[in-house]
């Protein structure tokens, strides 16, 4: 067991460091919600009902709507300036006899370890409580909140319960019960023969839920003839909805990339198989300094004028008129480009290749 909390319990002039530990918890088997088609888990959403966008955990406040139909709004400065408990002191109040006590009052139990240090005045709390049949009546602050509880004994050690403030328990009002019932002495005689009869020695080991038994074996059997499969992995961020505009612009243009290329888009922003032809590049650096290319009018589409998409055509997706546009199946102007740089072979005669001077 792990503590979840650690303190001391004052009685008069005599303190207990103790540590706080849960003494039940929950054997229901849990299940997730899950897809029946492919078994992926279902998630929900902080959606606001009035705009419908979804919200940041940051973004949320605690309201509180009248019976008249205001609300009343309260942020985190509010909550943090309310008188909020930090003691780490359980306080005993009063000794009271365990019959006073009404069990509906009852909450959460946890058990109560001692400090090596203070397992003598522990133990000395804890017979004092058995010999007299008393429970102490203390408060404590759990989770910054002051509470009512109990200290009792159970065996060898000092079980700590909290409580529930008078005013949460409801108080019963059947009109059922508010006539009078004539009960013969007849039939109350053949009651206490039944309660008799069945009489017995508490003993909690002997009872087992039998629900959950039957879960276990049911999970168990289809487990072992072909009702599991492998737990699917979650969808990754691509599938995840749009929440704001910045990022649907920058899906938008990592589509138009892909779309223009024909393949997906390089991490860099460059399209990853190439916006221009394999030997444009020349071509299309001229164009950028001088807007126009070699030999051949202006750029195809103008792209190298500064599209946004970097790609090989307007962010539109519409080319400008070129003036005159070259024939699609000609490659672009860096073959001439290339040709006036180096020197022109010389003419074959004979066989043999003569250079000029």
């Amino acid at each position: 067991m792990r503590a979840i909390w650690n303190g001391v319990v004052s009685f008069g002039l005599v303190s207990v460091a103790v540590r706080l530990y849960a003494a039940t918890y929950n054997h229901d088997i849990r299940f997730h919600q899950v897809h029946e088609v492919d078994g992926g888990r279902i998630r929900y959403k902080r959606v606001c009902e009035v705009c419908g966008n979804e919200v940041d955990y940051a973004d949320l406040a605690k309201g509180y709507e009248t019976e008249d139909g205001e609300l009343v709004t309260l942020d985190s400065d509010d909550l943090a300036s309310l008188p909020l408990s930090s003691s780490r002191e359980i306080e005993v109040v009063e000794f009271v006899p365990a019959e006073q006590v009404d069990p509906l009052l009852l909450d959460r139990s946890y058990y109560l370890e001692p400090d090596p240090k203070a397992v003598k005045p522990y133990a000395l709390l804890r017979e004092a409580l058995r010999r007299a049949d008393q429970m102490a009546v203390v408060k404590v602050a759990l989770r910054q909140r002051e509470t009512l509880a109990l200290l009792r004994v159970r065996g060898e050690v000092i079980v700590m319960q909290t409580m529930l403030w008078p005013d949460e328990v409801r108080e019963p009002d059947f009109q059922t019960l508010a006539d009078g019932i004539d009960l013969k002495p007849q039939e109350l005689q053949m009651a206490s023969v039944l309660i008799n009869s069945l009489q017995g020695e508490f003993d909690p080991s002997q009872f087992e839920d039998e629900y959950r038994a039957a879960v276990e074996e049911l999970i168990d059997y289809k487990r072992q003839h072909g009702g599991a499969r492998p737990v699917p992995a979650a969808a990754t961020a691509a599938g995840e909805p749009i929440g704001d505009l910045l990022t649907a612009l920058k899906r938008s243009v990592e589509e138009a990339r892909a779309t223009r290329s024909g393949s997906t888009p390089a991490p860099g922003g460059a399209p990853a198989g190439g916006g221009a032809p394999a030997g444009g590049g020349a071509a299309g650096g001229s164009a950028a300094g001088g807007g126009a290319a070699d030999g051949g009018g202006a750029a195809s589409g103008g792209t190298a004028g500064g599209d946004p998409l970097a790609g090989s055509a307007p962010a539109s997706g519409k080319k400008k008129p070129a003036a005159p546009k070259a024939p699609a199946a000609r490659k672009p102007d860096s073959r001439k480009a290339a040709a006036k740089a180096e020197p022109a072979p010389a003419k074959k005669t004979g066989g043999r290749s003569k250079r000029g001077a």
